[in-house]
């Protein structure tokens, strides 16, 4: 059993800051790459950043230079350092991990999400 938990989402003002974090926890082996997802209303999930387990990072145009995404030493954690927020990033934002199971399985996980709200 694997689950991703997030916490950190919120409301803030315009400009504000927000830190999202996603735990893996569970019989896991290992895990390769984590990512974060966002979807707002109407839209469909798109892909936020992501980073492997060597950290090299991948950003959307969208978020560049305002959101870091990083993992603690452990690997197991994930987070989404995001600043200068704009009414755009209002979204439920989710956590995915490619993730080893018993025998290697290899899957991907979803964290339940987390609601970010960006309005004055």
């Amino acid at each position: 059993q694997v689950q991703l938990v997030e916490s950190g989402g919120g409301l803030v003002q315009p400009g504000g800051s927000l830190r999202l974090s996603c735990a893996a926890s569970g019989s896991i082996l290992r895990i390769n790459a984590m990512a974060w997802y966002r979807q707002a209303p109407g839209k469909q999930r798109e892909l936020v950043a992501s980073i492997t387990v060597g950290l090299r990072t991948n950003y959307a145009d969208s978020v560049k230079g305002r959101f870091t995404i990083s993992r603690d030493n452990a690997k197991t954690t994930v987070y989404l350092q995001m600043n200068s927020l704009k009414p755009e990033d209002t979204a439920v934002y989710y956590c995915n991990a490619e993730i080893a199971t018993g025998s290697w399985y290899w899957s991907d996980y979803w964290g339940q999400g987390t609601q970010v709200t960006v309005s004055s």
